[in-house]
């Protein structure tokens, strides 16, 4: 129906017409819709020592921003009494134990703004949880119990927020009605936060009395504090600026996924982990570097003229690239470093201490890779935040850890992109999260690092000349060779796996193969040769330094042998 019908419908049927009414609400609907899509989105997390009031503050938020359904305050809702903490404590261990044990995330929405909070546990059993949920936020929220002052959990959740760059935190100093809402005792917690805050570098500190329980200062102003002349908590976040894209990079695209629905179409899903992205920009694919353009950017509902983070896409490239998943797509004028070495900060999440010489699954952005402990510098002292000397970190410790990976990857330091410069170690026998790391200094990989990362199975059949070529290149190039007439046997795989190229020569004319050495079922695939115009022996190095070098993403054995 045309407009010009609609306006002839609306005046025939008259302005109270259910017809009208249903037009009318509609249009509503879809202008509150636009509005709430226009919303800026800010997420923030809550931190503090166990009983600080955490979940009972922000159910006080959701419950006077009234955010909650009467249904769910009438199952927390006891001889009249609301139990604020139950609007967020889910579990039954939590609600029997009267703690937070995992990561509640809750959303809600204001006139102003929309919020995603991560309602973190205070228990230090449940340190690790605390760091997940915080890794995201744009602001923290660590609560002090009035009575009690800034404790030694106090002190690490502080840390951690600032570890992690959250550039904004804001110090709730709760209980204030069991303190008779004292000046004076909010004084001197706000100076020791202070205090605490320059120390760990935090950017800005804003420090607010409150009643988690009675409300004061949580949506709406108190009266009980006359004293205190800043904004409620809500209107902090309502308010507080946006961290405006905290990188200092360029473009980062790990590929997640090759999309080929038909053979006229190539394109590369993924996160856009930091930066921005336009059709036409020059980007460079790492770890070949190979330089291309962007032809598109796709999405489900059609292509887009800009992309940036944290959207998810799907890359189009001007020429055939050849790219997996564990590769990145970077900007050309800042890519990020190739390295096999650096040093991170690693909060400790593992009953097994962290010691010299473990090794681990690393996962970086999307790929894994095997991971050696070198040596661990220094442990943070919690009480004092100094740091000390220290053969292992423990359950919840945070230390300097400096990492070598079996293979190479593409990260940035940690204050230059959160996504690119963390780190998660996995324990290999139990596939569980060990500690996460947040990369402090960088040493670039060199070209022969690079070479010694080409390993696998080379079975070259009856060819002694084409075998003898291929081992000098291989030596030239810096990798490690074993040339052999041996079939292929557990102990050859073991040495693939070390980090060596071996060559195995045999009688038969049969086709030359390759035998990754990741995976327990390691199979031979036949080397599609002789389409590059190349010497044959130049195109198998190629293809074994392509294979070699890019990670896939799912290698878990390669490498340094560990």
């Amino acid at each position: 129906m045309s407009s010009a019908e609609e306006i002839v419908v609306t005046l025939a049927a008259g302005p109270d017409s259910p017809e009208v009414d249903a037009r009318q609400e509609e249009a509503r609907i879809e202008q509150m819709l636009t509005e709430d899509r226009a919303k800026d989105l800010l997420r923030f997390s809550t931190a503090g020592s166990v009983d600080d009031g955490k979940s009972t503050l922000i159910g006080r938020l959701l419950y006077d921003s009234r955010s909650v359904y009467d249904d769910h305050i009438q199952s927390v809702t006891k001889n009249k009494a609301i139990d604020f903490a139950l609007l967020t404590d889910g579990l039954r261990a939590e609600r029997e134990q009267g703690i937070t044990i995992d990561v509640a995330y809750r959303y809600f929405s204001t006139v102003k703004r929309k919020f995603i909070i991560a309602d973190t546990p205070g228990h230090e059993q449940y340190t690790r949880n605390m760091a997940t949920g915080a890794s995201t936020a744009d602001v923290a929220i660590v609560l002090v119990d009035a009575r009690k002052g800034i404790l030694d959990q106090t002190r690490r959740h502080t840390a951690i927020n600032a570890l992690l760059g959250i550039p904004i935190v804001i110090a709730a100093i709760n209980k204030m009605d069991l303190v008779d809402f004292s000046q004076e005792i909010f004084n001197k917690h706000r100076e020791g936060l202070e205090a605490l805050a320059k120390r760990l570098g935090i950017a800005q500190l804003i420090t607010v009395p409150v009643s988690a329980l009675e409300g004061d200062n949580i949506v709406h102003r108190s009266e009980r504090t006359p004293w205190y002349a800043g904004p409620s908590l809500l209107e902090l976040l309502e308010t507080l600026p946006l961290a405006i894209e905290r990188t200092a990079t360029g473009l980062r695209f790990p590929v997640q996924r090759v999309v080929r629905p038909h053979q006229d179409f190539r394109g590369f899903a993924g996160q856009v982990a930091a930066g921005r992205v336009k059709p036409g920009d020059e980007i460079v694919a790492l770890p070949s570097g190979r330089r291309t353009r962007v032809r598109s950017i796709e999405t489900w509902d059609g292509q887009l003229e800009e992309a940036r983070a944290p959207q998810s896409v799907v890359l189009t490239l001007e020429d055939e690239v050849d790219l997996s998943r564990g590769e990145m797509i970077a900007s050309v004028e800042t890519p990020p470093h190739k390295t096999r070495h650096f040093e991170a900060t690693v909060v400790w999440m593992q009953n097994k201490p962290l010691v010299p010489g473990a090794t681990y699954m690393l996962k970086h952005t999307s790929q894994t890779a095997r991971a050696r402990v070198v040596a661990i510098k220094s442990r943070i002292d919690v009480e004092n935040l100094g740091e000390r000397e220290a053969l292992q970190l423990g359950l919840n410790d945070i230390g300097e850890v400096v990492l070598e990976t079996s293979r190479p990857i593409m990260a940035d330091i940690y204050g230059d992109s959160r996504t690119t410069g963390s780190v998660i170690l996995i324990d290999p026998e139990d596939n569980a999260t060990a500690g996460a790391g947040m990369v402090r200094t960088i040493v670039d990989a060199t070209d022969v690092e690079a070479q010694r990362s080409i390993h696998g199975i080379l079975a070259v059949g009856n060819r002694a000349a084409l075998a003898a070529e291929l081992e000098q290149k291989l030596l030239t190039a810096g990798a490690l060779v074993l040339r052999t007439r041996a079939a292929l046997s557990p102990a050859l795989l073991a040495i693939a796996r070390f980090g060596s190229v071996v060559l195995v020569e045999s009688d038969e004319a049969s086709a030359i193969t390759l035998t990754a050495v990741h995976g327990a079922d390691p199979t031979p695939h036949e080397l599609q040769l002789g389409q590059s115009g190349k010497s044959l022996a130049d195109e198998i190095f190629d293809e074994l330094e392509r294979l070699g070098a890019i990670p896939n993403g799912e290698d878990n054995d390669d490498g340094l042998g560990i």
